[in-house]
C-alpha cells in the first residue's frame, strides 16, 4: 500500500503545475505565511516527476531559482520597510514570535552566510531575508548571497530529484523514505540549535 503522503506530494505537484510550484517556492522564501509550506520535498518531487516526463526540467529549474531569489528579495524589502514592528505582532495562526526569534538567533550566530544556509532550514528560510532587511546588511551584499542560496536550493533539490529519477527506474517505490530523509536533514540543524540552547 503506497503512502498517502507520497501520493499527496506527487498529486499536489501535478495539480498545481508550474505556476503553483513557483508560487510555493516564492512564498516559502520570503513571505511570513510561507514557513509551513513543504518547499524541499515539493522541489525534489517536482524534479522526480520531470524525470518521468510530467514536467520540463529546464523550465522547472528556472522557475524554482527565480522564485527562490525573488521571494528572498521581497522578504528583505519587507524587513526593511516594516522593521521591528513585526516583533510586536501578537501570535496568530500564521505567525509566532518564536519562529522569528529562532531565525534571529541563527542569523546572529552565522552572519551573512545565513542567507545561504537558511535555504535548507524550514522556518529559518522564511525569516532570514526579513531579518537581513531589518538589520544592517547592505542590499548588494544580501543580493549576492541570495543568488547563491537560490541557485543551490532551487536548482539543487530539483536536479537531485530529476537525476535520481533517471538513475533509478524504481525510485518511485522509495520516494517516501527519500522525502522523509530530506525533511529530517532540513530540520536537524534547528533541533541541534534548540538542544544547545537548553544547555546554555
Amino acid at each position: 500500500m503506497e503512502s498517502l503522503f507520497h501520493l499527496d506530494i506527487a498529486a499536489l505537484v501535478k495539480a498545481i503545475g508550474y505556476v503553483g510550484i513557483f508560487a510555493f517556492a516564492f512564498a516559502e522564501s520570503g513571505l511570513l505565511i510561507g514557513f509551513f509550506l513543504p518547499g524541499d520535498s515539493l522541489l525534489f518531487t517536482a524534479g522526480f516527476l520531470a524525470s518521468q516526463g510530467y514536467l520540463n526540467i529546464v523550465l522547472l529549474v528556472v522557475l524554482a531559482v527565480v522564485a527562490a531569489i525573488a521571494g528572498d528579495q521581497v522578504g528583505y524589502v519587507f524587513g526593511k520597510k516594516i522593521g521591528r514592528k513585526i516583533f510586536k505582532r501578537e501570535d496568530s495562526l500564521l505567525f509566532h514570535k518564536k519562529h522569528l526569534q529562532t531565525a534571529e538567533a541563527f542569523y546572529e550566530k552565522h552572519g551573512k552566510k545565513t542567507i545561504v544556509l537558511a535555504r535548507f532550514m524550514p522556518i529559518v528560510r522564511t525569516f532570514a531575508p526579513i531579518l537581513a532587511g531589518i538589520g544592517t546588511m547592505e542590499y548588494g551584499v544580501f543580493t549576492f548571497y541570495n543568488v547563491i542560496g537560490g541557485l543551490l536550493w532551487g536548482a539543487g533539490l530539483t536536479l537531485l530529484g530529476y537525476f535520481l529519477g533517471q538513475a533509478m527506474p524504481d525510485i518511485d517505490k522509495y520516494l517516501l523514505p527519500i522525502i522523509a530523509v530530506i525533511i529530517f536533514v532540513s530540520v536537524l540543524p534547528g533541533i541541534i540549535h534548540y538542544l544547545r540552547s537548553l544547555k546554555s
